[in-house]
């Protein structure tokens, strides 16, 4: 069986690398009460994607209760860390389990680069997660210090992140420190760009939709244009094989006439 990558199991990828950073910094650094609420509304975001990538798989399995023998694993650690602690531990056995899944750079590599339309889906859709991940990390981090700074809770960081990233621009929360503004200019940015390339993949499917129904039709003149070289083929036979008839029935008759001749005489 050949092995692929969807562009889901490489977003499910790049979220287990950055799950794995969070963990690490939340046990090892010392981090303000905002940042961890931030860490803990993103892990329920985090846990949704998890979870869907876990029904998938339950649907797919051959044999249900093959797959829940390790399939348990992948379960809990759909569950957020706020209500099981221990989840966090099922997300590293679970992160061991999607590396391997994708264990070959050469199946991303063909994801990314040989089908360029699912390629610019999986980066565009990863991308728009971890800058709205990072850009409210940062922003939180860098504006929050402020006291005229409107961003000051996870909640107001992760909503200007989402503005600013779509390029909607509310206007409610804005940066007012030099970095903050500087992650501004680069989500923005980016933004614009990850939604042109979404846009453009959209379009790629109707021009893809338009290209295969032209191949269809040219299938179907070609296959009429070689019935239709078969018929005269056996036309043309048909034809040869009734002069030849004719010509034997002349020289037929023109034997009999000169028998007819030689009795006369």
């Amino acid at each position: 069986m050949k092995e692929h990558v969807t562009p889901f199991q490489f977003f499910i990828l790049a979220l287990s690398f950055y799950v794995l950073g969070a963990m690490l910094a939340d046990i090892f650094l010392d981090l303000p009460p905002e940042i961890s609420r931030l860490f803990g509304y993103l892990d329920y975001l985090v846990c949704f994607f998890f979870f869907v990538d876990f029904c998938q798989r339950f649907y797919r399995a051959p044999s249900k209760w093959r797959y829940m023998r390790w399939g348990w694993l992948d379960l809990l650690a759909c569950i957020p860390a706020g209500w099981l602690q221990a989840a966090r531990l099922m997300r590293v056995v679970q992160v061991i389990r999607v590396l391997r899944a994708v264990r070959s750079l050469e199946l991303i590599w063909q994801l990314l680069f040989r089908n360029r339309a699912q390629g610019v889906l999986a980066s565009a859709a990863t991308a728009t997660v971890l800058l709205v991940i990072f850009g409210a990390m940062t922003v939180l981090m860098v504006e929050s210090p402020d006291p005229h700074s409107p961003i000051n809770t996870a909640e107001e960081a992760l909503w200007w992140a989402v503005v600013t990233v779509t390029t909607v621009g509310y206007g409610d929360y804005y940066p007012v420190t030099t970095m903050g503004r500087v992650v501004a200019v680069m989500l923005m940015v980016c933004g614009v760009g990850l939604f042109g390339s979404f846009a453009a993949y959209v379009s790629s499917l109707f021009v893809e939709d338009q290209g295969e129904s032209e191949s269809r039709q040219h299938q179907a003149n070609r296959r009429m244009m070689r019935h239709m070289i078969e018929q005269v083929s056996e036309l043309r036979e048909e034809i040869d094989s009734l002069r030849q008839e004719l010509r034997d029935h002349r020289q037929e008759l023109a034997e009999r006439h000169e028998r007819g001749d030689s009795a006369d005489r």
